[in-house]
């Protein structure tokens, strides 16, 4: 039987060698690490988390119960253990797994699941390996840093369903998110999920996935149009595609100003990708915003 990290390895190998190949950002990443902060997004200091940071000198404003007696006992001195901060430093991804992103209109382009995998994916192994803490939305898995952190960040995305469950899921509070999909559903329901995790409060990232065909709408003469994974319901026929060009294209520019007016309104931003542009593309820009250099903030 053929596992999910199997079937996803192409995935994995060409996640892997988009963040190999980014040398601005795995500099910059280094850069950040060389001066004691987490990441691309978030500083390091202690606080309520699950992982070890340091022990530190018991001082008199700490509370008794704080006090670490097996290290104490070491010594004549009181130490604290402190747990890193977890609540602000944690990144959350969540990957559209629905059957309308398993499509290309070329075979030479990528499937749009697989294009907003592989971003996702390669970002977040240049941000764990700066030490950031990363996690894919909607599983109870703790959140990820290091190498081996990837490793096992990459084999929950392979178990994750990415359905619309998952923004029901408790998110820590002042968190950062992105979410990949190409947000064709309808629109409203985009406003109930995003909401919930507007609320939290957290930072977001629209990373906004789109084939070329979606925008150029080229094809000519007769054509059937299907919804993916809808078989039963029945598919529209067009008599003179052409015709129906400039009508479409207005209408998918109107729904890429909802998608841009819904960000705003949450305070979250909009990353927008062409599958038939290189990965890398939209990498600035994700990189850009998660540091704070345009906006999003630390």
């Amino acid at each position: 039987m053929v596992s999910a990290q199997q079937i996803n390895q192409p995935i994995r190998h060409e996640a892997n060698a988009l963040a190999a190949n980014y040398p601005a950002l795995l500099a910059e990443a280094e850069r950040v690490a060389a001066i004691a902060a987490t990441g691309l997004h978030g500083r390091r200091k202690a606080g309520q988390g699950e992982t070890f940071w340091q022990y530190r000198p018991y001082q008199n404003t700490d509370a008794a119960r704080r006090i670490d007696w097996r290290r104490s006992a070491r010594g004549d001195s009181l130490f604290i253990r402190d747990n890193e901060w977890e609540a602000a430093n944690t990144l959350y991804f969540w990957i559209d797994k629905n059957t309308g992103m398993n499509w290309k209109s070329q075979k030479k382009l990528p499937l749009k699941s697989d294009r907003a995998a592989i971003i996702s994916l390669a970002l977040s192994k240049l941000l764990m390996k700066s030490g950031e803490h990363c996690t894919i939305m909607g599983l109870d898995s703790r959140s990820r840093t290091g190498r081996v952190g990837f490793d096992r960040l990459f084999e929950d995305f392979s178990i994750s369903k990415g359905t619309e469950d998952d923004f029901k899921s408790p998110i820590k509070a002042h968190s950062k998110v992105v979410i990949a999909s190409d947000f064709l559903g309808p629109l409203d329901d985009w406003k109930i999920k995003l909401a919930h995790l507007a609320a939290r409060p957290t930072k977001g990232i629209l990373l906004h996935i789109i084939d070329p065909a979606e925008i150029a709408f080229p094809y000519k003469g007769r054509l059937e149009l299907k919804m993916p994974g809808l078989n039963a319901l029945k598919s529209l026929i067009v008599g003179r595609a052409e015709n129906s060009r400039e009508q479409y294209q207005a209408r998918f520019e109107r729904h890429i100003k909802d998608i841009d007016a819904l960000a705003k309104s949450l305070g979250w931003h909009v990353v927008r990708h062409d599958t038939s542009k290189p990965a890398t593309h939209p990498m600035n820009a994700l990189h850009g915003l998660l540091s704070g250099q345009t906006g999003m903030g630390r």
